[in-house]
């Protein structure tokens, strides 16, 4: 069942990840032609939880900045903080592999949708590059009802560096 669920996250990070570069400069996420709207869909949630979901992530981008390993663990999903083990390991896989999130030049939030029952948050974000890319945030509801981040990938914007 976990591997099922894994591949259907994988596939619908791909499927929005390329949605998000036919997107254009606009930014927008658009449902391609062909593909189910369930497939891909603006989330259906409060604006409370669009409110929280967007605190959650500043809040960890802001940590980076500070070099808060703790705070921005703090931010992960429990799925997330047991694969690092560690602050100090998750602030290091950031700062390695991670650059226009760990020390954005701008950070503009995009649309919230719901790929595969996935709530994901775009995010557009330059790199001290000065490269756009779109950094898509899934995120998990927790027992409490707080949301934290439960995996995020980079993918290239066609807009060009703000």
């Amino acid at each position: 069942m976990r591997k099922l669920v894994r591949r259907k996250f994988k596939a619908a990070l791909a499927a929005l990840a390329f949605l998000s570069l036919a997107a254009g400069a606009a930014g927008a996420l658009t449902v391609a032609a062909g593909l189910p709207a369930a497939f891909a869909a603006e989330a259906e949630l409060s604006g409370a939880d669009r409110a929280a979901i967007e605190r959650t992530i500043r809040g960890q981008i802001e940590a980076f900045g500070r070099d808060d390993a703790a705070a921005a663990f703090a931010f992960a999903a429990p799925a997330i903080r047991e694969m690092f083990g560690t602050p100090e390991n998750f602030l290091g896989m950031v700062r390695n592999g991670y650059a226009a999130v760990y020390r954005p030049r701008e950070v503009e939030f995009r649309a919230l949708v719901t790929v595969a029952e996935i709530v994901v948050q775009q995010v557009l974000v330059v790199g001290p590059d000065g490269r756009a890319q779109i950094a898509l945030y899934t995120m998990e509801r927790q027992a409490d009802g707080t949301w934290r981040i439960n995996g995020c990938s980079l993918v290239a914007s066609p807009e060009k560096a703000i």
